[in-house]
């Protein structure tokens, strides 16, 4: 049996206030006593010392047993810390890290506080089953439940890979299945639908022209809104009558897809004043709808401007930096705001109901559905299979509804 560790405790530095952990005969300062950063800081530390413990003791017992391959012990929390060496340079998209390395985190981080201290080839399906049912109880749809816990599988495969524990441990974990639609107590979210026209149309002279140059391209090319917010005059194909855009980043693009977009008169006409700019600058940019609000405020403004106001200048280095283009959150929230100016003085039944980007994309593939059939929307939104576009494009109810006149 391997020895037990005693860890460090997390103490106070009382003559600097801040807290400190001696490791191997040496003191490390965290930051201010109590704080998240400073705790944080100190399960790194254990964390990368259990790591340097576990492998001292198997060198020991190997050197022992004369070289003989042993199995070591290695706790959940160690094997995390060695997988997040391993995702913090594998999920990383043009030098940045990529949006599924922070949802490794979110997976992980009940698993680590959970059964972190756990022996890896002691965790089964019985303690996946527990930490699913504590992310349910925290109010976690099922959908993002299931996601976490696939997440959650895929680090053990990786574990095994790495023959950290043994095979038996990620095909036991194989055997639990996702959570079943009306058969958990988890809850569940509303589906997206298309957004009417009449909707869109009512905030479109609210939005800034950039904002609603994208609503216009979205709505009539069936874009991701990933794929609106970086257009780019260099990655549009204007030699014939229709336009080809491919985008440079997109969301297949690690699996070797590309993705190509047809843009047709209507979308040609919205696109073309913003192509006098530079070939590889973005086309939709939020500081010029940033200094086309600004230039609305000075034009409705009815007090004078004071004379502090007017000799006003930005900050030279500003905490946050301007971007060159919006993101999907940003371009969310421009139309929130849009349809929140839009519902001011309104009376509670005539408000605009809230909607979001990806509801455009809906609409657009319920409109190719019907007028053309499935494999033509999955064609115009680049799925590589029909089963995926039935979950954007909405079933046309009229045809049904015009058999049943005729044969019901």
């Amino acid at each position: 049996m391997p020895r037990k560790l005693r860890v460090p405790a997390y103490g106070c530095h009382r003559a600097t206030g801040q807290a400190i952990v001696r490791l191997n005969g040496r003191d490390c300062y965290l930051g201010k006593f109590g704080s998240p950063e400073s705790h944080d800081h100190y399960q790194r530390l254990i964390a990368e010392w259990r790591l340097q413990q576990v492998e001292r003791e198997g060198q020991r017992r190997d050197a022992t047993l004369g070289g003989s391959a042993v199995l070591r012990t290695i706790s959940v929390e160690e094997l995390i810390f060695r997988y997040w060496q391993f995702a913090k340079t594998y999920y990383v998209k043009d030098g940045r890290p990529s949006k599924e390395l922070l949802c490794m985190k979110y997976a992980l981080r009940p698993l680590r506080k959970l059964y972190g201290s756990v022996n890896g080839i002691e965790f089964g399906p019985l303690s996946l089953k527990a930490l699913r049912q504590s992310m349910v109880d925290s109010d976690l749809s099922r959908g993002v439940v299931n996601a976490r816990i696939n997440r959650i599988k895929r680090f053990f495969k990786w574990c095994v890979a790495e023959e950290l524990i043994p095979a038996s441990i990620f095909e036991g974990l194989r055997c639990v299945a996702g959570l079943r639609f009306g058969r958990t107590a988890a809850r569940e979210t509303d589906p997206v639908r298309p957004v009417d026209d009449v909707w869109v149309e009512a905030v479109l002279p609210l939005l800034s022209p950039q904002v609603k140059s994208m609503v216009e391209v979205q709505r009539l090319t069936g874009m991701r809104p990933c794929e609106v917010t970086l257009m780019r005059a260099c990655d549009i194909d204007r030699s014939s009558d229709v336009w080809v855009y491919e985008p440079h980043d997109h969301k297949n693009r690690w699996r070797g897809h590309r993705r190509l977009v047809p843009i047709g008169p209507k979308s040609q006409e919205i696109i073309r004043p913003f192509l006098s700019r530079p070939d590889d600058s973005y086309l939709f940019s939020p500081n010029e709808a940033e200094a086309w609000r600004n230039q609305r405020r000075r034009q409705n403004r009815v007090t004078p401007m004071t004379p502090s106001q007017a000799v006003r200048h930005p900050k030279p280095n500003p905490k946050k930096q301007p971007r060159d283009h919006f993101d999907v959150d940003s371009y969310r929230r421009a139309i929130s705001y849009g349809i929140k100016r839009a519902n001011k003085g309104r009376a509670e039944d005539k408000k605009i109901p809230s909607w979001f980007p990806l509801q455009l994309r809906h609409s657009r593939a319920t409109e190719i559905r019907r007028l053309h059939g499935i494999e033509a929307a999955q064609v115009s939104l680049g799925h590589a299979h029909a089963n995926i576009t039935e979950v954007y494009a909405e079933r046309n109810l009229e045809l049904a509804l015009q058999i049943a006149k005729e044969l019901g």
